[in-house]
């Protein structure tokens, strides 16, 4: 049994899915069929209750190694969940409620692992490999786990917690067999079964634990659940469009991301192909979808900066006729970019995303090629999915087209930080609405347009600067290659504008150049009061700028290269 949205209550502007009575945005878009919540279901039960209604064909294949073109096909992929769910009960004692922390880069054994953790009710925490041994620590210390798979070139930042190698054919544990005959069955089991396994899983029991500096403060274990994960897969149920193949999907994204390990989850739920590879490399990209005939692929914005900047005749040099949508996420991409990507790729859709950590992902996206014609939107509202927009000053909630903090409720939210129920109250109210810190607007079409984080507004005289507009602006520009602004302290304005911009190879713009650029384009508060260059920017993973690093480097008068 399965319930859908509730009546959308009049009356709702069909275009917005505004309510004036609620002040309240509504999905238009078709209902996702979830289960009851009350129905005892993991989000491995619900991806491959999915498979069984509609199953991809026993040719298909699920997983690839982008680097290696190691393929594994659908039946051998549920095959080697259920081996290696097996061997995580019956042979390392994991139960419903243990954690595990996982700090590898993306390959095919970790969809595998994470799909046989998720059906014991085991809470997966995976952390980025390039953390420092600090950030392990303290992750470590958020998810308390009881085992960690790692990777030989991370196992040295974990200690006094028992390890399992995933990228050899041999175990940290000289007891334990390789992780390669685990998930193929290939080990001393006893017979045993799945059907000797005693998990009852819960949609509302935590499935993961991912991390995220949150809408304030240092970083946070954000709790995702069963009923979070199955959602992602609902949602994209919801609004997959017929087609004669399956898609091929390329995941440029790092797992230990929500982007990346929604994806994942999604995609094979659906009975899609997901190549990805552990290093990235550029070339092997494009060779990928060369080889693979890849449909569709998730990036980051770095990816399509490199896609649009790369040589005409290095991208010509490759059969990219497959290619149908690039999907982007985990910040903003520049206009300007977007421009120059329609303009290379004139046959291939530019998808955008809006989420967080905290609504695991995407909860605005562009679905379909006319959607992704709109310049400089992140999309509509996904199904069953609800949104405001407050006054970040008076809490008045606004009507479509006024910038304000956006607030997201729905399936998808998370159910909380980690030990910490003071950041969980701040972001979360008692509807139910999380609080994104972000400055937002939806237009008269429906689409979600960012602004900028509330707490990165430049405060000059009073007036109210957003850095991501100044920064729009100065991509424009023919010789900066790319810029970022941050508040700078001034002792008569109280903060005021500071570029930091990494100029074209070849280009010898200066500071006053750029100040007269951006001064002929906005009001005088908002002008650019002064620049520095630099090599690069800091970026995460993700490819967000991190602006705090940038704020600290400015404030030191640092003059070295960050």
């Amino acid at each position: 049994m399965s319930e859908k949205n509730k009546n959308l209550p009049p009356p709702i502007d069909p275009r917005t899915g505004f309510c004036p009575k609620t002040k309240t945005f509504h999905s238009l878009r078709p209902s996702a069929s979830l289960p009851l919540e009350s129905s005892p279901i993991s989000v491995t039960d619900f991806a491959f209750s999915i498979l069984k209604s509609s199953p991809p064909s026993p040719s298909t294949a699920s997983l690839v190694d982008g680097l290696t073109h190691r393929t594994i096909l659908y039946p051998e992929f549920i095959s080697r969940v259920k081996n290696l769910t097996k061997y995580l009960y019956h042979n390392l004692g994991l139960r419903k409620g243990d954690s595990v922390y996982i700090l590898s880069p993306n390959s095919v054994h970790i969809p595998i692992l994470c799909f046989s953790l998720f059906s014991l009710g085991v809470v997966i925490s995976p952390g980025n490999p390039a953390s420092s041994d600090s950030d392990v620590s303290r992750q470590v210390r958020l998810c308390n786990p009881v085992i960690a798979f790692v990777t030989k070139k991370t196992a040295h930042k974990i200690s006094n917690i028992r390890t399992i190698l995933v990228d050899s054919d041999s175990d940290s544990d000289s007891d334990s067999p390789s992780f390669e005959s685990i998930s193929t069955g290939k080990f001393d089991s006893g017979g045993l079964e799945l059907d000797g396994i005693d998990s009852t899983v819960c949609q509302s029991d935590p499935a993961a634990i991912l991390y995220s500096s949150g809408t304030t403060g240092r970083e946070k274990g954000v709790i995702l659940t069963h009923r979070n994960f199955t959602y992602v897969a609902a949602a994209g149920l919801a609004v997959r469009p017929a087609r004669k193949s399956s898609p091929v999907c390329f995941c440029a994204v790092p797992y230990f991301h929500v982007y990346g390990l929604s994806y994942f989850i999604r995609s094979l739920a659906m009975g899609e192909t997901v190549v990805s590879m552990g290093r990235f490399d550029f070339e092997v990209m494009m060779k990928c979808i060369e080889d693979f005939r890849v449909t569709h692929m998730a990036v980051a914005p770095p990816i399509v900066v490199a896609m649009v900047k790369k040589d005409a005749e290095f991208v010509d040099g490759y059969d990219l006729r497959s290619l149908e949508v690039v999907g982007c996420g985990g910040a903003p991409v520049r206009r300007s970019v977007v421009q120059l990507f329609r303009e290379r790729f004139p046959h291939v859709i530019l998808g955008q995303a809006y989420g967080l950590t905290e609504s695991t992902a995407r909860v605005f996206g562009t679905v379909g090629p006319e959607e992704g014609q709109f310049m400089g939107a992140t999309g509509k509202l996904m199904s069953n999915c609800e949104a405001k927009i407050v006054d970040p000053q008076t809490g008045i909630l606004l009507p479509p087209g006024s910038p304000g903090e956006i607030w997201l409720r729905g399936p998808s939210i998370m159910k909380g930080y980690v030990d910490d129920e003071k950041a969980t109250a701040a972001t979360l109210d008692s509807g139910g609405w999380l609080r994104t810190g972000d400055l937002c607007y939806i237009d008269n079409e429906g689409f979600l347009f960012f602004v900028d984080r509330i707490k990165e507004l430049i405060k000059y005289k009073g007036y109210q600067v957003a850095p991501a507009e100044l920064e729009h602006l100065l991509h424009y520009h023919p010789d900066i290659a790319e810029a970022a602004v941050i508040p700078y302290p001034d002792e008569e304005a109280g903060q005021a504008p500071l570029a930091f911009v990494v100029r074209q190879s070849g280009s010898t713009i200066d500071e006053s150049k750029i100040k007269d650029f951006i001064a002929k384009q906005v009001a005088p508060y908002k002008r650019i009061r002064r620049v520095m260059f630099i090599d690069s920017l800091p970026k995460n993973a993700a490819g967000k700028v991190l602006r705090k690093d940038l704020i600290k480097f400015a404030v030191s008068g640092a003059t070295s290269k960050l």
